[in-house]
């Protein structure tokens, strides 16, 4: 096969707070262009799974300065970009064969052409319950953030409180099952949004879940706190962050991992208690999923979490992500379900034939 046509998704108008997907100024453009042909350790593939992360937001944001970013942003004109399982259709590479399944990023688009070095290939596991979208989630970028940050970010112990904000999310729920699972920590607290997903959170191992869309959250996340904690792991930041660094114990550790309610936000970020890291003393530190894997960490990480659901410890069952059926001309609304809570776990688009 040789000159496929594809549908790609590109970045044409970069927005400042939410995405525009509808009307005049739109934030993607569905346009159809013809591939070169694939050269030698090359491979055409076909897009199968696509991982939506909130990560993607920051990379296309208005007038971003790159200098501050972490990776190179998406420039008005580019493909989407975004991590994605496919399946080899054509090969020039002797170790990967036609039918073979392969992740690496992808882009927003049903084919690309890309080189042997730019994917990996994938095994899933079925009698373990392990299916190929569990390797861009639970076994994947989210799980290592999570063993990640739990383990070397904050150096959580059996003797910590861990609060995890997200809690029902990718990351999250990992942070929760490693916690209280592998690292055995004396008490884990979740924040979710509604009633369905905080019992979920306490089924994965959370001594319980505070319900951030009720009136009464405030309060029933300092009644939760009582005595104060040790570590606090962020995913949301927001007023969820500004009201934990006053629940936070002298000395204590915050693994700064996102910020998702200010993505789509401009102006006020809602953290007034920056003097509680002074008086306190409260260590704060970013990261991203690049420290584990510069560090030489990822294939140990995530060797571990996969023995660890073999062995019955870790969750991955299908309750642990949402995957949504999608055809190509929808893509980025399933992407912005992200941004209003439409995920349990790991948001993955499923492209539909």
């Amino acid at each position: 096969m040789s000159g496929q046509k594809t549908r790609q998704w590109k970045l044409s108008n970069p927005p400042q707070e939410n995405a525009v997907l509808e009307g005049e100024n739109t934030t993607f453009a569905l346009e159809t262009t013809t591939l070169p042909s694939p050269g030698p350790e090359q491979l055409l593939v076909k897009t199968l799974f696509l991982s939506n992360d909130p990560a993607q937001r920051g990379w296309i944001q208005k007038d971003v300065d790159a200098e501050r970013l972490y990776t190179k942003p998406v420039v008005k004109g580019e493909v989407m970009r975004a991590h994605g399982i496919a399946e080899v259709v054509e090969s020039n590479v002797d170790s990967l064969k036609k039918g073979q399944l392969v992740m690496g990023s992808l882009g927003w688009t049903e084919y690309a052409v890309v080189g042997a070095k730019e994917v990996r290939p994938i095994q899933a596991d079925e009698s373990a319950g392990i299916r190929p979208t569990h390797f861009i989630g639970a076994l994947g970028g989210p799980g290592l953030t999570a063993y990640y940050g739990l383990i070397d970010v904050v150096r959580a112990t059996a003797s910590d409180t861990v609060v995890v904000s997200g809690a029902a999310g990718a990351t999250g729920s990992m942070v929760v099952q490693i916690a209280k699972h592998i690292v055995g920590c004396k008490r884990i607290i979740g924040i979710a949004g509604g009633d369905k997903k905080c019992r979920w959170v306490e089924s994965l191992g959370a001594d319980v879940c505070i319900d951030y869309k009720a009136p009464s959250w405030k309060e029933d996340l300092k009644k939760a706190t009582e005595g104060f904690v040790e570590v606090y792991f962020d995913n949301v930041g927001g007023e969820i962050l500004d009201l934990m660094l006053t629940r936070i114990k002298r000395h204590g550790r915050i693994a700064a991992c996102g910020a998702v309610a200010t993505y789509n936000s401009r102006g006020d970020f809602g953290v007034k208690n920056w003097t509680e890291i002074v008086t306190n003393r409260i260590e704060v530190r970013g990261f991203i999923v690049f420290d584990a894997i510069d560090a030489g960490k990822a294939g140990p990480y995530i060797q571990e979490l996969i023995k660890k659901v073999k062995e019955g410890k870790i969750q991955i069952g299908p309750e642990t992500e949402t995957v949504v059926p999608t055809k190509f001309e929808d893509v980025p609304k399933t992407w912005t379900l992200l941004f209003n809570g439409g995920n349990t776990g790991k948001l993955v688009t499923q492209i539909k034939a």
